[in-house]
């Protein structure tokens, strides 16, 4: 008799591969949610602490020939960054308030607000007009202008924390599809829900006046 080989049948399973497991992906968006909330809450933070601070330092020409001192924060030289701050924070709470359309348009004004609040202190780290001002009212002359002008580096801090709310509004618009929305959980789905029977103690008339009242048989359990 012959012998006869056994040949490898080749693999017909060609399937996609499971991605993963519901945990894992679970586990992933809970990240991205705990990421995007500790990155816009203190990006925020920082650029509304930022924005208290003295950005810019100089002096003015007094009149017996002296010099004053001049200062201003970052509210008198812009304050487009802490107003773009309290926006970040209203819409980060907000992404979490809404589904669908509505919350890839709020990632998109939390991304947004992160982008012109860093904008707008990178443009006030160089501005002199604000200390120009304050040199004006000091002197009370219009055509006075600030001298030694120097610039701290808070508009650099502020503008880091704006760069916190971006990536935060970056991650909601990435991963916000898979983030849950607040209340999710006490939805109703439609369907009815059983009505509980209330106890009938028959040893109370009242008890049994309300369930004939409400139509049931006070009896019946009995």
């Amino acid at each position: 008799m012959g012998c006869v080989s056994a040949v490898p049948q080749p693999r017909t399973d060609t399937g996609p591969e499971p991605d993963s497991d519901p945990a894992a992906r679970g586990g992933g968006s809970r990240r991205s949610v705990a990421a995007a909330l500790l990155l816009g809450a203190l990006g925020a933070t920082v650029v509304l602490l930022a924005s208290g601070r003295i950005w810019a330092r100089g002096t003015a020409a007094a009149a017996g020939g002296g010099a004053l001192p001049l200062s201003a924060d970052g509210r008198a030289v812009t304050g487009v960054p802490a107003a773009l701050a309290i926006v970040a924070l209203a819409a980060l709470v907000a992404v979490f308030a809404v589904r669908g359309r509505s919350r890839l348009l709020v990632s998109g004004l939390l991304a947004l607000s992160g982008l012109g609040a860093g904008l707008a202190a990178l443009a006030g780290a160089g501005d002199r007009a604000a200390l120009d001002d304050a040199a004006a009212r000091s002197t009370a002359d219009t055509a006075a202008h600030a001298a030694a002008l120097t610039h701290t580096t808070w508009p650099m801090v502020s503008a880091a924390g704006a760069l916190l709310i971006l990536a935060a509004g970056l991650l909601a618009l990435r991963f916000g599809r898979s983030w849950p929305a607040m209340g999710g959980r006490y939805e109703r789905d439609g369907t009815p829900r059983p009505r509980k029977a209330a106890v009938v103690d028959p040893d109370r008339p009242e008890d049994l006046w309300k369930a004939l009242d409400r139509g049931e048989d006070p009896t019946s359990g009995h």
